[in-house]
């Protein structure tokens, strides 16, 4: 592996940091920040889900509780706690509702009807 690759990322990290935007589509969806350190997601379900934060990693909520930014230091935790958000719903083809990246392009089914 291209070891030597990864400390000016690291470099950046500290100063800059990097964030990665989730967008939440769908009638009722929203998230809200519980505390420095967690998330409290709703997509439909039961019940709301909690995602607990890991260190290093914060989140800020805007645009009336449908988008959600991950920010930390670390690129590949930044990721991979998006990657975790976006599970709990993916997109679905069809009506394009569930949690997605904000540059994230859905290619839409055509439903049954369109066919």
């Amino acid at each position: 592996g291209r070891a030597g690759a990864r400390i000016p990322n690291m470099v950046t990290g500290a100063t800059t940091g990097c964030s990665k935007t989730l967008e939440l589509v769908g009638t009722g969806y929203r998230v809200d920040a519980r505390g420095p350190s967690a998330l409290e997601i709703d997509v439909g379900f039961s019940h709301k889900v909690d995602f607990p934060l890991p260190d290093g990693v914060s989140a800020e909520v805007t645009e009336k509780n449908l988008k959600v930014t991950i920010k930390g230091a670390d690129k590949q935790l930044v990721g991979q706690v998006a990657a975790n958000i976006r599970r709990l719903r993916p997109p679905e083809p069809y009506k394009g509702k569930g949690i997605r990246y904000d540059d994230e392009h859905i290619r839409r089914k055509v439903g049954k009807a369109g066919a």
